[in-house]
């Protein structure tokens, strides 16, 4: 993971998972390797699909402003 700043206290929870969303995506991808190894593979792709959710849904955002 990276050193990043800590977000100042007036931001807005998008702000913040904004701006962490590559280290949320990362957990969430390190949930579904642990619940594909212990044959949860349905478990797994859920998550999957909430991290491409979330990546799509910020791509969406980026490609408005």
């Amino acid at each position: 993971m990276t050193d990043q700043p800590a977000p100042p206290p007036d931001e807005s929870f998008a702000d913040v998972a904004r701006l962490y969303l590559g280290n949320i995506l990362y957990a969430i991808e390190m949930t579904a390797l642990g619940l594909t190894e212990q044959g949860r593979r349905e478990d797994a792709a859920w998550y999957r699909g909430l991290s491409r959710k979330l990546a799509e849904a910020y791509g969406r955002e980026k490609g408005q402003g």
